[in-house]
């Protein structure tokens, strides 16, 4: 049943002559039932239609201040932070975290009473706590604490382009017949602490390497991807930590839910022995607060951790943050910071990986090697690896497969991202470009069918939003760039109300339209994995060439083991040498173990000759 809205509507455009412009009236459907309430979701970042948002550029203001305050000579570092936290509580501020090591804190004060606190000559400088983001393009039972066996034998299947890549299979599995080499270096024995936005404690491929994690978010020990509000509803993130931490430690043979025609096993990691950390500080819509990573960095070393990962970053530098970082690095005798680039494609790297003399920054090359175009490049980037359409680990069951039936024929398609999961089966509507609910016609109706849109002028999740709400159960976007195939587009961000959601090729897509009022089945099933591209995939095989180092040579300093991986990283054929694209190349495994293993006790005088 149609329902119908009429609205009086001014058109400029025809005036009467010498008078005002007359109102005509436009009938538009009225909104199906239980359609209303839908809102479009933000789309700060995007600029053109079916582009993914760049998370740096949905910036949020900061969470409060740091606050650095003068050492006390009379008293530790532990008691004169306690005092300057009571000063900032009687000044009615609400002390967030402590860093008695670098005579800091981080707080929430009213304007007036932070002026106040200016003035007090105890206070060396404020600063804002500016939040941090993922650096990418588009209730789990209690964790266990200890790590359980890892698998050694598996499938070649699960070896990455990326993986083939930087040539981890090549140092522990030189025969590649899919079974770890005995005396190998795999990661074991190395603690890698990978800050991100948790994990899923669920998914077979990190279970065993997992050792311990700590929720800086939710202020507790379960780093696991999702929070719950004040009414207990649970909201799950993205997998961002999933996916980075997988690429690292995914264990062989240990495959979740995978797209049809995808090796069984799933995906295996750059180090599969290493020992995983995690450490929380992206909520579930993958921001952070920069006191967070301080107190973070500094957990992770306080574990054991031999590596930091850091798939995050900010536009600005935090004096705050570049002082933890010098601290952790310890002169090069501690941990070994590694951190993405940004994905702005743009010069000028993220921070904290614009920290050159503590943190190595990580570029993005796709699996042939080439410069990413969203890498973000400059002087101090150290090295690059794969971050196009990776494939690893997600939240289990948040990845999408596709299958599309028209005309009692199968049809190639691909999942939008946040597409519903489920099934629809129902007539197929031309709704054109999808620009208002009267888009699709009489032939819509709130009983339910298949709409059909065409891309163009229109972001996705209006197109989406305008159809539901005429009563699309399901939606088919067309492409139309001939060179796109299907297409790899996004709905934005996750709604309760968007239905399963797929698009197809531009030949599809005229295919289809000549079956409008056919019967049309669109489903969208869960799977455990899915392809991501950023800097934020480049750093997780960065570390885990750095695990591999760390594991052949365990007796090598954090400085040595970033000097053996920019030594004898792959230089691009272009720019022969260091340069800001590339820095010192791709990271690679193999070349990297060997020279490791040349070296003296200890690693001998910096820098390698």
């Amino acid at each position: 049943m149609k329902r119908w809205l009429w609205l009086g509507l001014g058109l400029s455009g025809l005036v009467a002559c010498g008078g005002e412009p007359d109102p005509i009236d436009v009938v538009l459907p009225q909104a199906c039932p239980g359609t209303t309430d839908l809102s479009l979701p933000g789309t700060t970042g995007l600029s053109v239609p079916g582009t993914a948002s760049s998370a740096l550029r949905a910036q949020e203001p900061p969470d409060g201040v740091i606050i650095t305050f003068k050492p006390k000579v009379t008293a530790s570092a532990l008691a004169a932070t306690a005092d300057f936290a009571a000063l900032v509580e009687r000044e009615g501020g609400t002390v967030k975290r402590r860093f008695p090591n670098l005579h800091r804190v981080s707080a929430r004060l009213s304007p007036e009473a932070l002026e106040k606190l200016r003035q007090n000559p105890d206070v060396l400088a404020v600063e804002p706590n500016r939040r941090v983001y993922a650096s990418r393009l588009p209730t789990p039972p209690p964790v266990v604490s200890w790590q359980g066996a890892f698998n050694t034998q598996g499938s070649v299947g699960e070896y990455t382009d990326g993986l083939k890549l930087v040539q981890a299979p090549q140092v522990w599995d030189a025969n590649n017949d899919g079974i770890l080499d005995v005396t190998a270096p795999t990661g074991e024995g190395v603690k890698v602490c990978v800050i991100d936005s948790g994990w899923d404690s669920k998914h077979p491929e990190l279970k065993a390497a997992y050792v311990g994690g700590k929720d800086f978010v939710d202020n507790d020990d379960d780093p696991s991807d999702q929070s719950a509000d004040a009414l207990g509803i649970v909201t799950v993130g993205g997998g961002h930590g999933t996916h980075v931490a997988a690429t690292i430690v995914a264990q062989l043979g240990s495959g979740g839910r995978v797209v049809a025609g995808q090796e069984p096993n799933g995906v295996v990691g750059v180090a599969p022995g290493a020992s995983l950390l995690v450490a929380r500080v992206l909520d579930v819509k993958g921001g952070g607060d920069t006191d967070d990573v301080i107190e973070a960095v500094q957990w992770c070393q306080a574990q054991g951790a031999r590596i930091a990962s850091m798939s995050l970053g900010a536009e600005k530098p935090s004096v705050s943050e570049k002082d933890a970082f010098d601290a952790v690095w310890n002169d090069g005798k501690g941990l070994l910071s590694i951190a993405a680039s940004g994905n702005d494609g743009t010069q000028g790297i993220a921070f904290p990986a614009a920290y050159p003399e503590t943190v190595m920054a990580v570029g993005a090359v796709d699996s042939q090697g080439e410069y990413a175009s969203f890498s973000q490049f400059g002087p101090e980037l150290s090295v690059v690896g794969p971050g196009v359409d990776v494939l690893s680990a997600t939240v289990l069951g948040a990845a999408s497969q596709s299958s599309l039936e028209a005309g009692a024929k199968p049809m190639s398609s691909s999942p939008l991202a946040f597409t519903a999961q489920g099934s629809y089966t129902g007539r197929l509507v031309n709704c054109g470009l999808g620009a208002d609910r009267a888009a699709c016609g009489n032939a819509a109706t709130c009983d339910g069918f298949v709409a059909y849109v065409d891309r163009g002028d229109y972001l996705f999740e209006e197109k989406a939003r305008n159809v539901i709400e005429a009563g699309a159960r399901a939606v088919i976007i067309g492409n139309n760039e001939p060179e796109d195939g299907d297409g790899q587009f996004t709905l934005g961000t996750a709604s309760s109300h968007w239905v399963p959601t797929v698009s197809v090729s531009l030949v599809s897509g005229a295919a289809l339209k000549k079956l409008e009022g056919q019967m049309v089945t669109v489903n969208i099933d869960g799977v455990d994995y899915q392809r991501e591209s950023g800097t934020s995939m480049a750093t997780p095989h960065v570390t885990g060439v750095a695990a591999l180092v760390f594991s052949a040579r365990p007796d090598l300093s954090a400085a040595h083991v970033r000097a053996v991986l920019e030594k004898t990283a792959q230089d691009d054929v272009l720019t022969p040498g260091f340069d800001e694209r590339y820095g010192h190349g791709v990271v690679q495994a193999q070349r990297a173990v060997m020279l490791a293993r040349a070296l003296p006790p200890g690693g001998g005088p910096l820098p390698l000759p």
